[in-house]
């Protein structure tokens, strides 16, 4: 395997990646596929391999968050399950049998290091409701402050949506965005981003800019043992999110954990492309599922991605979907283009009734509360251009 040549030194890339080794609070996130055997349980040398970094990494002053999926791989053995179920009743099962038990090994592989542990479990809309993201906060600084290493996974014993949501990758991505984190490393069973195959001579591709550096890459799904949901995909969504966010983000594999954290020149760097953006607005641009969608004419499309504008009932043409004030609508040109995405003002049975009005008229005809955008700017965020989606998915 090579590694793909850059077009302008990667001296920026290596100062960078300095920031990994000094970063003083990391988020690392591993997959179901770097923690189990090919039989389908949980692997104790790949395990223990990966505390022994963490722990180093940890008694060396640096604050760790361990998001790690695994405990419904956990739970196969134990129900005698040969391979990952696809109904979600049996996946929730083997994720109450397997959580306690992975929670088990880790709590006795990082002892062995002197390091104490906690489990935390959390699902997206922990981390998107303000007093439930505040508590989570809270209680996971606080965690840090005491030395402890939080192990984070998705609750996925309750969850619904989430436990197909990608392997707590983007997950992971909204934790370091959480507790104000320096990095993200995303582990898994691939030791860096390629250009194609790595069975087929591609590539390795160290430093990714920015999106426009991933416009012309494949990007795989693949993962060992059948256990996982995720795969590269999810990791360079996950590793985008955090980058455009301020954070720096790198994508390797497991067995290449310890040179990650000492800053190494392993995997795939993401640079820091954005600033520091409101949780919801990551929820809105990378998670959310959309209820429905607002047609817009061509002047609400310049108000909205030209002049970052609220949008207002009088440029709408045309709406689908059911959905409820404050549920996350998208907002389309005619061309099909999705311009944003927002929560809305007004439910679907409200809002034909006021298209193509301006706020003057339906305060004056309908009363206060009618007076309001129907996606307030601060409650929008833009996006890439894209081509509308199923409602729902």
């Amino acid at each position: 395997m090579t590694t793909r040549t850059l077009d302008a030194p990667d001296t920026a890339e290596g100062l960078e990646r300095q920031a990994l080794a000094s970063a003083k609070r990391i988020v690392v996130k591993v997959g179901s596929s770097s923690l189990t055997s090919i039989k389908g349980g949980i692997s104790e040398k790949s395990l223990t391999g990966l505390v022994n970094a963490l722990a180093e990494k940890r008694n060396a002053g640096t604050e760790i968050i361990l998001v790690s999926s695994g405990a419904i791989a956990a739970g196969l053995a134990p129900l005698g399950l040969a391979k990952r179920p696809k109904d979600l009743a049996t996946q929730q099962a083997a994720a109450s049998v397997g959580q306690g038990l992975l929670m088990a090994r880790y709590t006795q592989a990082f002892s062995a290091h002197g390091v104490t542990v906690s489990q935390v479990l959390l699902t997206a809309d922990d981390l998107m409701r303000r007093t439930q993201h505040t508590n989570a906060f809270r209680a996971l600084d606080r965690l840090l402050n005491l030395g402890v290493v939080p192990v984070v996974n998705e609750n996925d014993t309750v969850a619904t949506h989430e436990i197909r949501f990608g392997d707590n990758d983007r997950l992971a991505a909204l934790v370091a965005h959480l507790v104000r984190a320096d990095a993200l490393v995303l582990l898994s069973d691939v030791d860096a981003l390629y250009d194609g195959p790595p069975s087929q001579g591609a590539q390795r591709i160290p430093l990714v800019r920015g999106p426009q550096d991933l416009e012309d890459v494949t990007i795989g799904k693949a993962g060992k043992a059948g256990v996982g949901t995720g795969g590269m995909m999810t990791k360079v969504e996950a590793a985008s999110i955090a980058a455009g966010s301020g954070i720096h983000a790198l994508v390797t594999s497991t067995a290449n954990a310890a040179a990650a954290l000492a800053g190494e020149e392993v995997g795939t760097w993401f640079a820091v492309n954005g600033n520091r953006k409101p949780v919801r607005l990551l929820w809105l641009a990378h998670l959310a599922t959309v209820q429905g969608r607002l047609m817009l004419d061509d002047g609400a499309v310049k108000a909205v991605r030209d002049r970052h504008r609220s949008l207002l009932p009088a440029g709408i043409t045309e709406i689908s979907g059911d959905f409820e004030a404050g549920d996350p609508v998208e907002m389309v040109a005619h061309d099909g283009t999705v311009l944003a995405r927002g929560l809305v003002n007004y439910s679907s049975e409200e809002l034909p009734r006021m298209l193509g009005r301006t706020t003057q008229e339906l305060g004056q005809a309908m009363g206060r509360g009618y007076d309001r955008e129907v996606v307030h700017v601060d409650d929008l965020v833009l996006l890439r251009a894209s081509r509308s989606s199923k409602l729902g998915a």
